[in-house]
């Protein structure tokens, strides 16, 4: 009877001991993980979570974006685990699994995120979905770097455990993706989402139109689109988007909480338009459609009241299918439009854009407008130009072009870029502080940072992924991380360490000397 008794016992704890609460767990140390963007706040316990085909997602409440966002993470960790792991809800937290939990906590930022992770559960807690979205792009980077891989891969899925307290520096992180000088498919700009939402980014400014294409249709003046967008810089045959192609690339990127900021760019940079409708120009000669890559030569007749007609148009249209809050008018380099022309039009332009609800961004030559309260100025080549904007009452978008437009060369005659106005390594992209880089604005006058790619020389995905990879994710962390923790040599050993994580990616990255690649 005894030798009966013990064996059930023995059978017993065999049988809990083939769960993971029996499991040996693998020493990890969670402070030696190469995060990117690094996190505010971190501690580690010394331990690890393994992820098995068992493991359940467990959301605090079934709302469709609690649903949405749990489905996301566990599409995510198929693709590599081959897990189907099974998602309820669950009001408490679990005793092991994971567990997304949104919880009300005055005072905390609603892209803040708090991830602490034990042996048997991992509990990822914000105050909005979109907080528990960026926890997500930090917990991907926690698994080895094959979790990125598309098929999948052999395990074991372990992390490390210790708490994470995050929350964003800046409200406004955004990359701007030229498609006028060179036109990138729906794909391709999905993919350019992705990519940087895995770093936390939460703003994609596309850029429309310039004297090279109008990449999106306007239905009330369609030869913008057919016309106009037929060709690009080296006289390819271009493209264009239809206005329900944009809602989708919108519906995409609010998926991964990303706000679309559509750019039409005016009074200059409208060779395209002008080419397409003729009397936007104030002389009667006949416009070519463009194919080189000089800027400054043309201009909208701003004098002319009818122009405005077109601009409301214009406006209206994209405004009604831009859920977002902002629309960009462009107006830099306007070399062939008189400076009291070119502030009457953006006076009149401002108020276009007000009435139909949106707030205006603009190039830093904005500034020299009577600017409304609350307009955006997007820096980029005049510090005077963006101080001149906050004496107005603007806020600042940092984009200085010397350190983070990423068309810009790495080194002297690389086969891609240009010069103009750096040569842009990984270090010079990530070493600078946007709150002592102009006089007179700091923190308070800073909306955020936002990293502009140019296509003049970008022809297709592999040129984007060349040219935006390992920069992006340096401004990325600017835009994300406190001042505290960044450092160009401690970020360049993490960002060595990425080597394979950009590989399983798909990532056609640079592999710049000034980075300690390594493979792990």
């Amino acid at each position: 009877m005894k030798f009966t008794f013990l064996f059930h016992i023995l059978l017993l704890i065999g049988m809990l001991c083939l769960s993971s609460a029996c499991k040996t767990r693998t020493p990890k140390d969670l402070s030696k993980e190469a995060l990117i963007p690094y996190p505010a706040s971190l501690t580690a316990t010394g331990s690890s979570f393994d992820l098995t085909n068992s493991t359940t997602i467990f959301l605090s409440d079934d709302s469709e974006q609690m649903q949405a966002v749990g489905a996301y993470l566990a599409r995510f960790l198929k693709n590599a685990t081959g897990f189907s792991l099974t998602i309820q809800a669950s009001s408490t937290a679990p005793s092991e699994g994971i567990y997304l939990s949104i919880a009300d906590e005055p005072g905390q930022q609603q892209e803040a995120y708090q991830l602490q992770i034990d042996e048997q559960l991992v509990h990822l807690s914000a105050t909005t979905p979109k907080g528990l979205f960026y926890g997500i792009q930090t917990l991907r980077q926690l698994f080895p770097a094959h979790i990125e891989q598309q098929a999948p891969q052999q395990g074991p899925w372990e992390i490390a455990t210790g708490t994470i307290k995050d929350a964003p520096e800046f409200e406004y992180r955004g990359a701007m993706l030229d498609v006028a000088r060179h036109f990138f498919t729906v794909e391709d700009v999905k993919r350019y989402i992705d990519l940087i939402a895995a770093f936390k980014m939460n703003m994609l400014h596309l850029h429309l139109s310039d004297d090279q294409g109008w990449r999106i249709n306007i239905k009330s003046w369609p030869n913008l689109a057919t016309h106009g967008g037929s060709t690009e810089v080296g006289g390819g045959e271009g493209g264009y988007y239809t206005q329900e192609q944009y809602a989708e690339i919108v519906s995409y990127a609010d998926s991964r909480f990303i706000t679309v900021i559509p750019e039409l760019d005016m009074p200059g940079h409208t060779n395209a338009a002008i080419a397409s409708y003729p009397d936007l120009e104030c002389d009667d000669r006949e416009y070519d459609l463009y194919t080189g890559i000089e800027v400054g030569f043309s201009t909208l007749c701003t004098r002319d009241e009818s122009i405005y007609q077109f601009v409301d148009d214009v406006i209206r249209e994209m405004a009604a299918i831009t859920p977002g809050p902002y629309l960009h008018v462009g107006g830099d380099e306007t070399l062939a439009t008189k400076e009291e022309d070119y502030i009457y039009f953006t006076n009149r332009i401002q108020e276009i854009v007000k009435k139909y609800g949106k707030t205006l961004v603009g190039w830093d030559e904005v500034a020299l407008a009577n600017l409304q309260a609350g307009s955006v100025v997007q820096y980029w080549d005049k510090a005077e130009n963006a101080q001149m904007g906050v004496k107005k009452q603007a806020k600042v978008i940092m984009s200085p072009a010397k350190k983070v437009y990423l068309d810009m060369q790495y080194v002297e005659d690389y086969h891609l870029g240009l010069h103009w106005a750096a040569y842009i390594e990984a270090k010079d992209a990530y070493d600078w502080n946007p709150l002592t880089l102009v006089e007179g604005i700091g923190k308070e006058q800073i909306l955020g940072i936002e990293t502009p790619l140019w296509s003049e020389t970008i022809e297709d995905m592999e040129d984007i992924e060349e040219m935006a990879f390992p920069r992006l994710p340096g401004v990325a962390e600017i835009a994300w991380s406190p001042e505290s923790v960044r450092d160009w040599e401690t970020y360049k050993t993490r960002l060595g360490r990425w080597k394979n994580r950009f590989e399983a990616m798909g990532i056609n990255y640079y592999a710049s000397p000034q980075v300690p690649w390594v493979d792990e």
